[in-house]
């Protein structure tokens, strides 16, 4: 973190000092696990579900805290506030308003937000140190958590920024407001909070319309609602894509057996070829949206080319491949999933499982995507009939009702009888599992967050030692 003396920071959230020295220097980082505290650092005492931070405040202030950012007195040196999240989101913009030199990227999107911006900190720390958030920290107190991590060093800031409802990113934009911004796609992920897609991509647009005159939109120009938002921005437009008109292009798409995807990437400044290590075609929009950014912020077509095909992917259960010594290869994809993740998953098990007589059987061990209201029955019975279509060798729906639904569908679509499977739970899937799998499958496990069936990937492994 940039240092800042208590006295500033108090000024930057508002607050007022209570037992603490006005010049005493905060060097970071600053932590909300008292646990992780270090020397210099700053404590935020929020309060959860369970545990109250209030109470570990004397903790971490004996572990080396400066102070504690807190609503009340706690006995310590604290700098006193309203509201610590409301706090948290002020000190972060006074850090990243004296990160001269930083340049910010954010990205937002209904699907591939992680993956992309994991690829776009890949390329960019080939320029200059860079700061990224881990996993999807993209919310009011991840978000400004990883915006504190910048140093005077930092060259890039990439932040994704995640939305519930129509405003969150606009706050988010206020906290590191963006040179560059990023839209992958408007899907119906949290539909069932915004009400249509429509409301989705308003939402969405709230990014390009912060971006100043001098910053580059770089905007899907596959997906019709973002392609729209180049009429909401003042920013340079960048149009990424498999479309003619795109400025960033892949043409000459293919997958190799194991599913991964190689393109010829196409830029104004040149192109070059491309082979990507992570796996489904999907990746390759992800690919081209982070090629995107760093050919804007001055790298080479051919470096960036080289940096794509190095790069992997750095956050846990999105298209983790495992191969088991046995043959069996896990795709643990279980981190989230909305209806178009879902599908882009399904179709990279297909490429994965191949075609021919030297075909692998293919498993889809899917769970509950949430969040979808009134439309969440249709788009469960969708993703079966989808998985008929696509000749999975067998769905294995996993939960409740949408479960039901989704395995319905399936039936529905095709005469699979046997093919496709209802079960209660993780446990019942690992069950199955395990009396059915022969060497050489290929198991794709996926679902919302909070069903928790990365379960069934880690059991699957646990199984047998990895090859």
């Amino acid at each position: 973190m940039i240092a800042l003396t208590l006295a500033e920071v108090a000024a930057a959230v508002g607050g007022t000092l209570d037992g603490a020295d006005p010049g005493a220097l905060v060097t970071g980082p600053v932590e909300v696990d008292s646990r992780k505290v270090r020397p210099g650092g700053l404590f935020a005492a929020f309060v959860g579900e369970r545990v109250d931070g209030h109470d570990y405040a004397d903790v971490a202030v004996g572990a080396g805290a400066v102070a504690v950012l807190a609503d009340r007195p706690v006995g310590v040196p604290a700098v006193l506030v309203d509201s610590v999240v409301d706090a948290l989101g002020k000190l972060a913009r006074a850090v990243v308003a004296r990160a001269e030199g930083t340049a910010v990227v954010a990205l937002t999107g209904s699907a591939g937000k992680t993956s992309t911006k994991d690829l776009i900190a890949q390329l960019l720390q080939r320029l200059g140190d860079t700061v990224y958030p881990p996993g999807s920290l993209n919310n009011e107190i991840g978000h400004p958590m990883t915006a504190l991590r910048v140093e005077p060093g930092t060259r890039h800031l990439v932040m994704e920024m995640g939305a519930r409802h129509k405003g969150d990113i606009e706050y988010l934009t206020s906290i590191t407001p963006p040179r560059i911004g990023v839209v992958l796609n408007v899907g119906t992920a949290h539909v069932g909070e915004f009400g249509s897609q429509e409301a989705i991509a308003e939402a969405k647009g709230e990014l390009v319309e912060a971006l100043p005159a001098d910053g580059a939109a770089i905007l899907n120009a596959d997906d019709r609602l973002v392609r729209a938002m180049a009429g909401r921005t003042r920013a340079k437009v960048v149009l990424f894509g498999e479309s003619p008109d795109a400025h960033v292009r892949a043409t000459n798409v293919r997958l190799d057996a194991a599913g991964r995807p190689s393109f010829r990437l196409t830029t104004p400044a040149g192109s070059a070829p491309v082979q990507l290590r992570l796996y489904g075609e999907h990746h390759v929009s992800n690919a081209l949206a982070a090629a995107a950014v760093a050919v804007e912020l001055g790298m080479s077509v051919d470096d960036t080319a080289t940096a794509l095909g190095e790069a992997g992917a750095l956050s846990r259960w999105r298209m983790e491949v495992v191969d088991r010594a046995d043959g069996v290869t896990v795709v643990n994809d279980a981190y989230n999933a909305n209806p178009d993740s879902m599908r882009a998953a399904l179709r990279a098990l297909v490429s994965m499982g191949g075609r021919g007589p030297e075909r692998r059987r293919t498993w889809a061990v899917l769970g509950e995507m949430r969040e979808l209201g009134e439309e969440s029955l249709a788009e469960h019975d969708a993703i079966g009939r989808l998985a008929v279509r696509l000749d999975v060798t067998k769905l294995v729906a996993v939960g409740g009702r949408e479960a039901a639904c989704m395995e319905l569908g399936a039936r529905n679509e095709g005469s699979w009888g046997e093919e496709s499977v209802l079960v209660s739970d993780a446990d019942a899937a690992v069950e199955l599992l395990r009396s059915q799998l022969r060497p050489g499958d290929v198991v794709l496990v996926k679902a919302s967050r909070s069903v928790g069936l990365e379960k069934v990937a880690e059991a699957l492994l646990s199984d047998g030692v990895a090859a």
